[in-house]
């Protein structure tokens, strides 16, 4: 540092010549002990120094400088603001002292003051280059800021957290930009980034109502909605006007309110006043995903109770939208798909499950949709009866007798070539579903989805007339005239 002239230095004083002489020689001696400590970048022993310094002899402007420029190591930028500040109140034309608190206001995310200082630097000291740059990274801040402000109310979140760590470089110690950032990072669903910065301020000021309210908002997107109501509330306290904390304390109570009405109305059976309910908390915020997820596949359980299949499927699907690692909708909406034999979309469904957590229960579920897709895949002998899977022996013997004779060649013998082929076909298949569904041993193998073949079934070789002559006897048994 330039050393201050004596005169300057202890001009209000009214001491005796002899005694302000020694409070300087021992301000001088604190310093330059200080001096020595910061070279060693033993910072906290300077500060001691500097201090003592300062003590001796308090108008120095030197020695506030100084002490500024310690503390600023410590990261201590706004008790470092305050001894810049004093050093150039004490001497105007003291470059570094502008330089200084310059630097703690661009620290501070203060650039408009930033950029006046740096300004008196430049009147001073037309060439200074340090001040040139600062300048410049002052006015980086200023549009930083003027883009971030602009990109958060397009919701441009990921832009505007962009923004904020590019000024965070120029200012380090800026909680208003830190908050800023943590907010974007919640409403991008980085819980644990946004949890951390929130955190780091609070450790720092315990009362900052701008990191409790993103602490809350953290809570809140996570479904901890209780626990955030409680952030919010003390958010509040420390600023009642806090109108985004004020907002968010409403809709987490509305939120939180409806959706227990909602569980509390499907656990009585009320399915119609439940759908009501969960769609009614849908529209409470529509930010809040992990929740509406929840929602929405609850009201996917409403649905499939009220037999709305479809419906209920399309609100499970929003649901993994919203949260595609819900597990519980995936099960809903495979449930759903099995139900409506959909077997290929339960079969995918249950899959991403099982990979997700390989349960002895998942295993079956997708073991079980696979056995319905392989099902599904063949022939259905049932229907090409036209019986259901609990029909009786009579029943198919019934059925086949019906189909047969309906589907006989020699029922369409005058008909064209097409049908005659159509109708051929159609008497094979109902011989194969006989031959299938009246034996005991084929039926179970036929319902459990198991190869026919390894009975030594080949359905290509398969001969309906001997099944036909088996069924009604030998030629005279039967007759197709005069029908």
């Amino acid at each position: 540092e330039v050393q201050r002239s004596v005169t300057d230095s202890l001009a209000v004083r009214e001491q005796p010549q002899e005694s302000w002489l020694t409070a300087l020689q021992e301000a001088e001696s604190f310093k330059e002990q200080g001096n020595a400590y910061y070279a060693k970048k033993d910072y906290n022993e300077a500060y001691n120094y500097y201090t003592k310094a300062i003590d001796a002899c308090p108008n120095n402007a030197s020695y506030y400088g100084n002490r500024a420029a310690t503390l600023m190591m410590l990261g201590k930028f706004r008790e470092a603001l305050g001894d810049a500040q004093q050093s150039v109140r004490l001497d105007d034309t003291f470059v570094r002292g502008h330089v200084r608190e310059g630097k703690c206001h661009l620290s501070l995310g203060n650039a408009m003051a930033a950029s006046r200082c740096f300004q008196r630097v430049l009147e001073l000291d037309r060439t200074n280059p340090q001040a040139q740059q600062e300048l410049k990274n002052a006015s980086a801040v200023l549009e930083y800021e003027r883009i971030a402000e602009i990109d958060f109310e397009k919701r441009d979140f990921r832009k505007v957290v962009f923004c904020m760590d590019r000024a965070l470089e120029f200012a380090p110690a800026c909680h208003r930009f830190k908050i800023l950032k943590a907010e974007c990072l919640a409403l991008l669903g980085r819980y644990p980034e946004a949890q951390s910065v929130a955190s780091d301020i609070l450790r720092m000021d315990s009362t900052n109502a701008d990191a409790l309210y993103v602490r809350g908002l953290c809570l809140y997107y996570e479904d901890c909605i209780e626990k955030a109501v409680q952030f919010f509330i003390q958010a509040l306290r420390m600023a009642p006007d806090h109108e985004k904390a004020c907002l968010a304390c409403r809709n987490a109570k509305a939120l939180k309110a409806k959706k227990e009405d909602g569980n509390k109305a499907f656990k009585e059976g009320n399915y119609k006043l439940a759908y009501e309910l969960y769609t009614e908390a849908l529209g409470i915020d529509p930010n809040n995903i992990k929740t509406n997820a929840k929602l929405y596949c609850n009201r996917g359980t409403v649905n499939s109770k009220l037999r709305k299949l479809e419906d209920a499927i399309d609100d499970c699907t929003k649901a993994i939208k919203l949260d595609d690692t819900y597990i519980k909708a995936y099960l809903r909406r495979a449930q759903c798909y099995m139900d409506t034999e959909q077997y290929e979309d339960a079969v995918r469904d249950y899959e991403k499950v099982y990979q997700t957590e390989k349960t002895k229960e998942h295993k079956q579920f997708l073991k079980n949709a696979q056995v319905e897709l392989k099902k599904s895949k063949r022939k259905d002998y049932y229907k090409i009866l036209g019986v259901n899977k609990n029909a009786s022996e009579d029943e198919i013997k019934k059925a086949y007798r019906k189909r047969a004779l309906m589907h006989h060649p020699d029922r369409h013998s005058g008909a064209s070539a097409e049908i005659q082929k159509e109708e051929e076909k159609k008497f094979k298949e109902v011989g194969e579903a006989f031959t299938i569904l009246s034996d005991p041993k084929k039926k179970a193998r036929y319902d459990s989805g198991q190869d026919l073949e390894e009975d030594g079934m080949n359905m290509a070789d398969f001969d309906a007339n001997n099944i036909f002559k088996a069924f009604f006897g030998g030629p005279g048994g039967f007759s197709f005239e005069g029908k």
